[in-house]
């Protein structure tokens, strides 16, 4: 089950925290195929991967990290109450993820 965490500055839907490096890539090409999501940068490096990505004009980053599994984080402003990263959560959840 997916659950969100408040940070200062983001917000941080988490999708599965127990999983390997291969949900990060289903759910990648989920994004991909589904939601024709395109990548404009992608970071892999030896413990974690961070790939950037536009939804609804807002900029959010697929994460994985090997203690943390995989997430999605958004920036956010104090105010802001409706997170598109909560709608993808939600929807990757819907997807058995």
């Amino acid at each position: 089950m997916s659950y969100l965490l408040l940070h200062p500055t983001n917000a941080e839907v988490v999708i599965d925290d127990n999983c390997g490096i291969s949900k990060f890539y289903a759910i990648a090409n989920l994004l991909e195929h589904d939601l024709h999501i395109s990548f404009l940068n992608q970071v892999d490096d030896v413990e974690l991967l961070n790939w950037d990505f536009s939804y609804k004009k807002k900029f959010l980053t697929l994460h994985f990290d090997i203690y943390g599994g995989v997430s999605i984080q958004e920036n956010i402003e104090k105010s802001q109450q409706n997170l598109v990263s909560r709608e993808l959560g939600n929807y990757l959840h819907s997807m058995a993820y």
